[in-house]
């Protein structure tokens, strides 16, 4: 995370700052410190935590998320159309194990699953564990947010050594390709100053099979490559994305 920094604005929480910047490894610095030297920087401010550089500013937010968790809408949702488990005993799971900013682990959560989401980047983390906080103190996200659990692991590592296989392994890897928006772009291109796409297929997809599930599921682009060259099983496809869907 070189030359990463903390900051706090006007109205923002400083022993907040300071402790997530002790957690981080990064110093804090005055408020403005990023913009005037082209930096990029973990911005505490009143609204919650936020990634700030470049001139933009990026924040894991679900409330914008809250119309589509209601049934009607919740139903529609090609994630969860794609990890619907037909005739399933007892409470499902589902591990999302590149988290990012969490919105399908959210989307599975409201629609009964409990989710144990996985996010290797510490910036990214603590972006989503913020919003996460937030979410649990909306009455609108707060059901679907108790079944989430954030932890900063990498999946690779820690899919295989679950101690309960999930009934759904959820597999989002970061491919620059997939969305064609200029605004869009260029927020990937502020996480990935952070973190760069997946460049081991074969082994998230290992290791997502070693965790033992009924299902994994891997969100791509229409019309990009199967993930690690792998045909799926059936697939679940809108205008702009596709989920995979591989039946263990």
């Amino acid at each position: 995370m070189e030359g990463l920094v903390v900051e706090v604005a006007p109205g923002g929480d400083g022993s907040r700052a300071h402790a997530l910047a002790e957690r981080l490894g990064v110093p804090v610095a005055p408020y403005g410190t990023a913009r005037d030297t082209g930096g990029l920087c973990l911005l505490v401010g009143e609204r919650g935590l936020s990634l700030v550089g470049d001139g933009m500013s990026l924040a894991a937010d679900l409330s914008r998320m809250a119309a589509r968790l209601r049934p009607g809408n919740l139903s529609r949702e090609l994630v969860v159309r794609a990890s619907r488990i037909r005739r399933a005993a007892g409470p499902l799971t589902a591990v999302d194990a590149t988290a990012g900013m969490g919105e399908d682990s959210l989307l599975l959560a409201a629609s009964g699953f409990s989710v144990t989401l996985f996010e290797r980047d510490p910036v990214i983390c603590a972006l989503l564990g913020d919003a996460l906080a937030r979410a649990a103190a909306d009455p609108a996200l707060a059901e679907a947010a108790s079944r989430m659990e954030l932890r900063g692991e990498d999946s690779v590592a820690a899919l295989p050594a679950l101690s309960l296989s999930p009934d759904v392994v959820l597999l989002d890897p970061m491919f620059p390709e997939r969305r064609k928006s200029a605004a869009v772009k260029k927020k990937l291109q502020l996480i990935q100053r952070l973190e760069r796409p997946c460049d081991d297929e074969r082994g998230l997809m290992n290791a997502a099979r070693a965790a033992g599930p009924r299902r994994i599921v891997v969100k791509r682009p229409a019309k990009g490559p199967w993930l690690a060259g792998e045909r799926p099983s059936y697939v679940v496809s809108g205008k702009a994305i596709r989920y995979d869907c591989y039946a263990l």
